[in-house]
């Protein structure tokens, strides 16, 4: 993508202001409540951190990963556990962070995997939702941060074969045409 420009999908004031929303909405559901948040490697890691910091109610972490990329731009449809949590789950109220949610795949298979290790509740929170590109129903999302259009988008977490995760806002390529 050398030949790419990166433009500013999300800036990082309005991604800091959703996501301190977020925990301000948690914090207040949860009161009175441990929270255990798990978050899904690698991605998740920038939202679930900045988010954390928004929570008041007492909580842990724990973090899995699962891939259906495979280094493509597109999910596979081939979900493999890479790293499983460390804690059990039984119940525990468990918050899933995610990055981004657009085939549904993975988390689809993510929140049957653990609703079997019989948490005491089960929620979901992604910082990114591409609901165009659904191909699984039945992945409700309790938490979103915003509702984006089909693309493929780099920052706060999210990358390009691993690079671009530490841009501060949320952005997309956009192929330069050439003179030729």
């Amino acid at each position: 993508m050398a030949d790419s420009t990166i433009y500013t999908l999300i800036s990082q004031e309005d991604v800091e202001k959703r996501v301190k929303e977020i925990g301000e909405q948690i914090s207040k559901e949860y009161e009175g409540k441990d929270l255990h948040m798990v978050g899904i490697l690698k991605g998740s890691v920038y939202y679930m951190v900045e988010l954390a910091k928004h929570i008041t109610c007492p909580m842990t972490m724990d973090f899995m990963s699962v891939s259906s990329y495979e280094n493509a731009t597109s999910s596979s449809g081939v979900v493999r556990l890479i790293k499983d949590l460390d804690e059990p789950l039984e119940g525990r109220n468990v918050l899933v962070v995610e990055d981004i949610i657009d085939s549904g795949r993975t988390l689809s298979y993510l929140l049957e995997l653990l609703s079997k290790r019989n948490p005491a509740s089960l929620k979901l929170t992604t910082l990114l939702d591409k609901p165009d590109r659904r191909v699984v129903q039945g992945v409700d999302v309790d938490y979103v941060g915003f509702v984006i259009p089909d693309e493929f988008v780099i920052g706060y977490g999210l990358d390009f074969e691993q690079h671009y995760r530490n841009l501060p806002y949320i952005g997309y390529f956009k192929q330069e045409e050439s003179g030729e």
